[in-house]
């Protein structure tokens, strides 16, 4: 995963073209969404609700060939929009009609069409594209990850721009189907599942069907040679897992992990309600990445995560997501708290549930290690600021203030608040705020001091605070390490590659 900050500067250049006179009355399309952290990252004008992604990729060359239909509708009287892509496109049309395109910035396609847009104009945007995405960067860096048998795009807070045209903000979801044409012998794997395959001509079409609303930096692609399995879980929910063929000394360790897959969606959904998706599972392709990433329904796992032996933790972690960032995705990504301070709090239960220390004992054990003068204090979870999305605070303070909750408004409303978020918003969008409001409804008590202390101050909440949550009540004399921690440490290389 990836820290930036991009400076607006340069948004406002493609703003000043000037406006036919014959759309006086219509305007383009912000080449940004307004997400302070990111403000290039996605776009303005539209919203879109389907991508149909076709493509045919040679691994031996990285050479992609691809068609994106986009399925959306206007949210302004549109005279120009943009799409946020690096490949290179050959044609545009809109509603059928060709459209004139250019680039601008570093990642933005720029599309006039034929005639301006009115408000609520469903619209059909046609991209027509090729390239080869390895030699393609924005900022300085890239999220496509070759690998000896093929590719893989997985990466957070983006990873469209490198094989599709897209509004890559997570508040803009959308359904997908993603069908993908590799030399026969070689598979595609997508998120959701598997529609149909198809032969012709050396070649093999793999069709994959995503049929709930998903994030942009959620969609994933990878191409290689895998070992496939497949299962259900309890519930008869399909789990479809790949390992690449070349995972060497880690294959064991990666199975051991990741088939556990069906057992803990099992597990988790007795904390957080019913799976939310038509799938799930994970591929552990042969990348020299560090991390692992939530992709909807088929986790991304780095051979790194399994070097030291299994690491059901980190198959814990990603899969808590499915229900807090995937199913509920963030409003902004100064929200990043509701993704990974429940993504590790996951871990902790897990902790709880093996009997390698408690949810409490992690608690203390967070807050005893870090002394009032620790840089880690300074870190606001709530709003780390772009530069510390991905701090290791996140995750640790982030996990320590959902058990203050839990102490806060005692179990029965704080698991009911765990169970009842992804169902109250289910498919959609929320911040912290909306947290808040929903833990207060839940729970009947005022929440703003206790969130305030919790997640924004840049400081070590005192311990009489801490004692009246129930964290740290032996603050200086916690020093025994939970049996769990070093499993549970073992992950963070894995969200702050």
């Amino acid at each position: 995963m990836h820290r930036r900050l991009i400076a607006p500067g340069a948004l406002a250049a493609s703003l000043l073209l000037a406006i036919p006179a014959s759309a006086a009355s219509y305007s383009p399309g912000a080449p940004g969404i307004g997400d302070p952290y990111y403000p290039a990252y996605g776009n303005g004008g539209y919203d879109v609700s389907h991508y149909d992604l076709r493509l045919k990729y040679q691994p031996k060359t990285d050479e992609l060939e691809g068609t994106a239909t986009l399925l959306a509708t206007t949210k302004q009287d549109l005279s120009r929009f943009d799409l946020d892509f690096l490949l290179d496109v050959s044609e545009v049309r809109v509603n059928g009609a060709k459209a004139s395109f250019t680039t601008s910035g570093q990642h933005e396609l720029e599309i006039t069409p034929a005639t301006p847009l009115p408000k609520g104009t469903p619209i059909t945007v046609v991209v027509r594209y090729s390239g080869v995405p390895s030699t393609k960067s924005a900022y300085g860096f890239s999220t496509w990850h070759r690998t000896p048998d093929g590719a893989v795009a997985a990466d957070e807070p983006e990873a469209a721009w490198w094989w599709y045209p897209s509004n890559d903000h997570p508040s803009d979801k959308a359904t997908y189907d993603v069908s993908v044409a590799v030399p026969d012998g070689t598979q595609a794997i997508s998120n959701g599942l598997l529609q149909s395959t198809s032969s012709k001509l050396g070649w093999t079409r793999y069709n994959w069907r995503s049929d709930k609303p998903q994030a942009t930096y959620l969609t994933t692609l990878a191409v290689g040679r895998f070992d496939i399995t497949t299962g259900k879980t309890s519930d008869g929910i399909p789990v479809i897992n790949a390992y690449s063929k070349d995972l060497g000394a880690n294959d064991g360790a990666a199975r051991a992990s990741v088939e556990r897959t069906g057992e803990l969606v099992d597990w988790l959904s007795g904390y957080f309600g019913p799976y939310p998706f038509n799938s799930v599972g994970g591929y552990v392709p042969n990348t020299t990445t560090g991390y692992a990433l939530e992709t909807q329904t088929r986790v991304y796992y780095s051979p790194k995560q399994f070097a030291n032996g299994s690491n059901t933790s980190v198959v814990v972690h990603e899969l808590a997501h499915q229900w807090y960032g995937d199913d509920v995705s963030l409003a902004g990504w100064k929200d990043i708290w509701i993704n990974e301070g429940f993504a590790r709090y996951a871990q902790w239960l897990w902790s709880e549930h093996e009997g390698e220390g408690t949810a409490q004992e992690l608690a203390d054990y967070v807050y005893a290690s870090h002394p009032a003068d620790d840089a880690f204090w300074t870190v606001k979870p709530g709003d780390p600021g772009p530069d510390n999305q991905f701090d290791i605070a996140v995750y640790d303070r982030g996990a320590l203030a959902v058990q203050a909750l839990r102490n806060e408004i005692g179990d029965d409303a704080f698991f009911a608040v765990l169970k009842g978020w992804p169902k109250d918003h289910a498919y959609g969008n929320a911040s912290v705020g909306d947290f808040q409001k929903y833990a207060e409804k839940v729970s009947g008590k005022s929440l703003a001091a206790f969130f305030d202390t919790w997640l924004f101050q840049p400081s070590k909440p005192a311990a009489p605070a801490a004692k009246g949550a129930s964290i740290a009540s032996r603050s200086a004399a916690v020093t025994v390490q939970p049996r769990s921690w070093k499993k549970i440490t073992a992950t963070n290389s894995a969200h702050r590659g």
